[in-house]
């Protein structure tokens, strides 16, 4: 008897166009959350699972922000700071419509991962203070700040792009016309 096959956009990485990518990228999301839950488990060294901890989102913000983005959803953001005035202003860019098709599957599971973990650092900030380990809490808020920057960022991003796209497609009568609006729509949500 044959089994069904999973439909386009099911949660399932055997249908992701970047295998390897979404499971890094999985892998990072969730290791840090084991390691803050678990980690007195295997350790009474609170220092050695703050150090891990740490890393580990750290690496989840840089994999998520250069390489998961862009693959899996076509959207890459930064900080730039203008050296003459010393303004800092992000800036997003996404893959040119039509040349990249973005696979349901990856999308979801990089929507999804992108807003729950921030759900799931704010619960357990709430746990800390419930429980008065405040000892945890810079860790929180650390986890906090990164995982809160990159869902803000690339939901800008998304915004941006969907923008981008709907200027670009408005004017596409003429090169020109499209370039024109499509930069300036750009330029309206890059700061």
């Amino acid at each position: 008897m044959e089994q069904p096959q999973p439909t386009p956009g099911s949660l399932t990485w055997r249908l992701s166009s970047h295998p390897i990518t979404l499971l890094t990228f999985l892998g990072f999301r969730v290791s840090s959350l084991l390691v803050y839950l678990f980690g007195l488990l295997f350790t009474d060294n609170l220092v050695m699972i703050f150090i891990i901890t740490i890393l580990l989102l750290a690496a989840d913000f840089y994999y998520l922000k250069n390489i998961a983005g862009r693959r899996l959803v076509g959207l890459r953001w930064w900080n730039e700071v203008d050296p003459s005035t010393g303004d800092s202003h992000w800036v997003f860019e996404s893959s040119e419509p039509g040349t990249k098709v973005i696979n349901p599957t990856d999308s979801r599971f990089f929507w999804i991962a992108i807003y729950v973990q921030p759900v799931f650092w704010i619960l357990l900030a709430l746990v800390a203070v419930l429980t008065f380990k405040f000892i945890w809490l810079p860790l929180v808020a650390i986890a906090l700040v990164l995982t809160i920057t990159n869902t803000l960022a690339f939901s800008r991003c998304d915004k941006f792009s969907q923008a981008s796209n709907l200027a670009g497609s408005a004017f596409s009568g003429g090169n020109l016309a499209g370039s024109i609006a499509t930069n300036m729509v750009g330029r309206f949500f890059s700061r």
